[in-house]
């Protein structure tokens, strides 16, 4: 469908104020509606106010976690948390309402052969979810939230002569040295304790307030809530257990051969030896062989440079879209319109991620970069997230400009799979075979054996929603029981405190309940890619991803993963055949 043009939104709109965008909420509610002609008109303005709300919303929040220290964009942050999006939920819904019964009454589904299909069926489900007593308890959900993001973000440890970020103290994992790597291992392990009743007592207040908006939205607990205001309509909590056994029964076997392998290679006992010489937490990232640990890049300048010339090399439409978002030097957030902010800094909250500026349609990119190998797959996956926004620009709805987050995830997961074979260009990451045959093992492995850190988080939440008033210390043991259940083959003995504590690192249970399966079924999704890579080429399989990303989120779930090729199953079969393959692609590599 080719673009409407409006002129409905000022480009100048400071869409941060309610008073300034009320007035066009109000212009959309009473504007008349005769005919399906205007009523598509009427969607791509409703579309273009969103997104200067949108955007406004990005930018209020890509400051705010960028500078957790500056009190500034702290208060910018809790204003609009305060003044404008409980005023903006109450009038999208209004407007929902509207558009619900003029797609109805005007046909507009049926007369546009299906174009309106999946809008309609999620404008339905806004509609039967909403609840004006819940906006308020949304705004205390965020700002706990936000609660959260600066309190880790104030988090440093002392080690080697000065002062260090979480992030920042991830290379010390990778040290051949065990006695640095269990020193810095512990550093950040009490470091978290020092916060972690008080995380706790933001998580009871959170479930508390999730468990009331499920009760006023008519819901038993929040897991019904969460699975229909994501618009899980595809599958459910069953399909969700089924991943969680299958992990079980393939890939936690495999993940522990590969611990028990890695304890053989450092001289090491097994986890049941509970000894200093059994495998511990702080083993399971430096190279079991003791080479020195990788090192791709230095700062987010050098960074950029290496993955443009990873990019150049996959495919030149991605490749131009890269380039366009900047050399990765500034570190001042959305600031002057920058695209990137990379660097990990004192008082920048933790983790990764892609935002939409929706109006102006340039995707921004935020991480930790440390100089880790992890940072090099941070990077690759969140490009993917930005050539998704990309390939679906030209889409004149904002609500297929967003795919649902399933979908999502696989145009991030995929990049780190399909751009492995460029990684060990002279001017990429790795110059030499040796270190570009480590990187792509630790890739190809990594990307099965998180599956069961996928299984253990939404197990957890699954758990912490169906019993919403458990105390903290049925948590802990819940969260022990799926660690013994899902964890790597290590001996925790002595460090019972820190293990009881790991799930407080994972952000998205703070911020985005729920949201942590998408990233299991989209793993199996890129794999699948990944695999289409090996058997017909790079050139099949990177046509496949943008065709299906260019859908954007305009057909249902499995239809987008059909789009690309791929198969919507998250079951024991498939699971198992790709571990299968994965088995078999480990075996041509050096260890």
């Amino acid at each position: 469908m080719p673009a409407i043009p409006t002129d409905f939104v000022p480009l100048a709109l400071d869409a941060t104020r309610w008073e300034a965008v009320e007035p066009y909420f109000q212009s959309l509610q009473t504007r008349p509606v005769g005919s399906p002609a205007d009523l598509e008109k009427w969607l791509i303005d409703r579309s273009e106010l969103e997104a200067s709300c949108q955007q406004a919303e990005s930018i209020l929040y890509i400051n705010m976690t960028c500078h957790t220290e500056d009190k500034g964009a702290q208060a910018a942050w809790t204003r609009y948390l305060e003044d404008t999006q409980p005023r903006l939920k109450p009038a999208a819904f209004e407007l929902d309402k509207r558009q619900d019964e003029m797609l109805k009454r005007l046909g507009l589904v049926q007369r546009a052969g299906g174009r309106y299909r999946v809008l309609a069926r999620d404008t339905a489900a806004e509609v039967e979810l909403f609840r004006p007593e819940n906006v308020p308890l949304q705004t205390d959900l965020a700002k706990l939230d936000q609660k959260y993001q600066q309190i880790t973000g104030a988090m440093t440890v002392q080690f080697d002569g000065r002062e260090q970020t979480m992030p920042m103290m991830g290379k010390y994992q990778e040290s051949t040295d065990r006695g640095v790597r269990e020193a810095a291992w512990r550093g950040v392990g009490e470091r978290r304790l020092r916060d972690a009743a008080e995380i706790d007592g933001i998580y009871d207040e959170m479930v508390a307030l999730r468990q009331k908006v499920a009760e006023n939205a008519g819901f038993r607990d929040y897991v019904g809530y969460a699975f229909k205001s994501k618009r899980r309509f595809d599958y459910g909590p069953a399909e969700c257990f089924r991943f969680h056994e299958a992990v079980e029964k393939v890939v936690v076997p495999f993940m522990r051969r590969q611990d028990a392998r890695r304890a053989e290679l450092l001289g090491l006992g097994g986890a049941a030896s509970r000894s200093a010489s059994s495998l511990r937490p702080w083993d399971l990232i430096v190279d079991p062989k003791g080479r020195e640990p990788l090192r791709p890049f230095e700062g987010g300048r050098d960074l950029v440079r290496k993955s443009r010339a990873t990019f150049d090399r996959l495919d030149p439409q991605l490749a131009g879209m890269f380039a366009g978002l900047g050399d990765g030097a500034s570190g001042n957030g959305a600031a002057g319109g920058a695209c990137l902010d990379l660097d990990s800094r004192k008082g920048k909250a933790p983790g990764g991620y892609q935002s939409m500026r929706d109006r102006d349609r340039k995707p921004f990119i935020f991480m930790n970069a440390a100089g880790l190998h992890r940072d090099v797959e941070t990077m690759v996956h969140e490009a993917g997230h930005a050539f998704h926004s990309m390939l679906a620009i030209d889409e004149p709805l904002l609500h297929y400009r967003h795919a649902p987050l399933e979908f999502c995830e696989v145009a991030s997961m995929s990049m780190e799979l399909l751009t492995m074979p460029y990684w060990g260009d002279p001017a990429g990451f790795y110059p030499t075979r040796e270190d570009a045959d480590r990187a792509r093992r630790r890739q190809i492995e990594g990307s099965v054996s998180m599956l069961p850190w996928i299984a253990t988080i939404d197990a957890f939440q699954h758990w912490v929603y169906t019993n919403p008033r458990h105390t903290r210390e049925a948590r802990t043991a819940q969260w022990l029981a799926l660690d013994t259940r899902f964890g790597h083959a290590v001996s925790w003995d002595g460090l019972e405190p820190f293990r009881a504590s790991t799930w407080q690192r994972q952000l998205h249970l703070f911020g985005v309940p729920f949201y942590y399966i998408e990233y299991g079924i989209a793993q199996l999704g890129a794999l699948q890619l990944w695999v289409s890579s090996l058997e017909q080429g790079q050139a099949a399989a990177i046509a496949a991803y943008k065709k299906g990303l260019s859908l954007g989120g305009s057909r249902p779930l499995p239809d987008l993963f059909a789009g690309a090729g791929l198969k919507f199953d998250f079951g024991p079969e498939i699971v198992g055949r790709l571990v299968d393959r994965v088995e078999k692609e480990l075996a041509k590599l050096p260890e």
